[in-house]
Formats: structure tokens, sequence, C-alpha cells
């Protein structure tokens, strides 16, 4: 046996002696934490009405955001920049993602002077005691509702008012949310797809003449959309695209 051979049966040996001196101590099962959910008898209004809270707030949260995509100027972004790619014709380029958080993005800069207005009159006195939760619902509301009102068409609502079967409103204090927030659903659904359809205009005259001249050239088997996929994404980088739609979007809203 040369002596890398025994070198190396040494080393073999040695860690083997280890591994059963230590065979003991990694045997030992590792600590597992223990958690405990205790349902017990409340001795106290208090400690109900604390639970109910807790349960009220993560009920809140799995609608935020459902909230945030029916209450603010999500719906109408995400359509139009929806609308932008198909007319471009390139299928899942921008992906899913991209758009979802563009249109987030835009409708955070959009909404910010709501949410400031919000945070200012109802969450800040609520937070230092100054409100109780009623109060700050209401407060907090406010801004809201007369974001949603500037951009809810009036046929809209009188649409969701008659099917509630309820008195005609006075004022805007009297339409209940819960009439509002579905007319202005359909609002902002109505004037992005407006939108949509003049986005398309440019592209379709484009692919309509493509698809002239291959007919006229006999070229019956190509696609005109390869064709004219190349000269939208021209026309639209020449005349910097994006920047035009978020512009758009950003001005339908003043």
């Amino acid at each position: 046996m040369n002596k890398a051979a025994r070198q190396a049966a040494v080393a073999a040996l040695t860690l083997a002696v280890f591994c059963l001196a230590r065979g003991g101590a990694w045997a030992e099962p590792l600590p597992i934490p223990d958690i405990n959910l205790r349902l017990g008898t409340a001795t106290e209004p208090g400690q109900v009405i604390g639970s109910l809270q807790l349960l009220l707030l993560l009920t809140v949260l799995t609608l935020v955001p459902a909230i945030l995509v029916l209450m603010t100027s999500f719906t109408r972004i995400v359509v139009v920049l929806s609308f932008a790619r198909s007319a471009l014709g390139t299928q899942q380029t921008p992906p899913n993602q991209v758009l979802v958080g563009l249109a987030l993005l835009v409708t955070a800069f959009i909404m910010a002077p709501v949410f400031r207005q919000i945070n200012e009159s109802a969450v800040q006195p609520y937070m230092a005691g100054q409100l109780t939760q009623e109060e700050a619902f209401a407060v907090g509301a406010a801004p809201l509702r007369e974001f949603m009102f500037r951009e809810t068409r009036e046929k809209d609502l009188a649409l969701f008012v008659n099917i509630a079967d309820a008195e005609r409103p006075r004022t805007k204090d009297d339409v209940a949310l819960y009439v509002l927030v579905p007319a202005f659903v359909i609002s902002e659904l109505k004037t992005a797809f407006q939108m949509g359809f003049m986005l398309f205009l440019p592209f379709l005259v484009i692919d309509m003449a493509v698809a002239s001249i291959l007919m006229s050239m006999g070229m019956f088997m190509l696609p005109p959309i390869m064709v004219s996929l190349p000269f939208k994404l021209l026309l639209f980088v020449m005349v910097d695209g994006w920047h035009l739609v978020v512009k758009s979007l950003v001005e339908s809203f003043a």
C-alpha cells in the first residue's frame, strides 16, 4: 500500500470514529415550535369585541384587491393598456405582469391626492383617538365618493338607482355606496373602450394597407400580420406611443 492510500485510509477511519462518537448527539430530535390555538370563555365583553374587530380587519384585507380595482382609476388604465397591446398585435408583449404593474403605479400617481386627503382627514384622527370607527369611515369615504362621482355618468348612476328601487337622490350624500360603485365601474369601462377604439384606428389602417398590397401581389399565403407588425411597432416607437397613452390616461382624470 503506497503512502497516498495509507493517508486516505487513516482519514476515513478518523471520520468513522468521529461519526460514531457524535452519533448520539446527531440522533437527538430537532426542537419543533409548539403553536397552540386556544378557544376559551371570555370573561369580559371587551375580549369578544377585540376578537370581532380582528376578524373584521382580516376580512377587509381580503377585499383590498377588489376595492383597489373597482373604486380607483385602475380599471380604466389596465383596460386601455390591454387595448394598446392588442392593437399592436404583439400577443403577450409586454407581459401581463408588466401591464398590471404599470397600471398600479399610474393608479397610485392619480389617486395620490385622494389617498392623502383620506389619510389627513380620517386615518390620522382615528389613530389619534379623535374619531370613532364609524366617523372615520364616513369622513374617509367622502374624498373617494367625490372622485367616483366626478367620473360617473349620470345615466349609469340612474340605472342602478332604478334597479335598487331607491328614491331619487337629492344630493350626492343620498346615493348609497353600493349604488355608486357599480355605476362608476361601468362608466369606467365605457370610457376605456372609447379610448381603446381610438387606439385601434391607426393600426387598423396599417393592417388594411398591408393586406391590400399583399393581395394585389398575389401573396395569399403570407399572413398580413407578419408584415404589418414591424410597421406598427415602428409607428408606435416613432410617436412615443407609451408616453402618449399614459399621458392621455392621466389627463382623462384631470
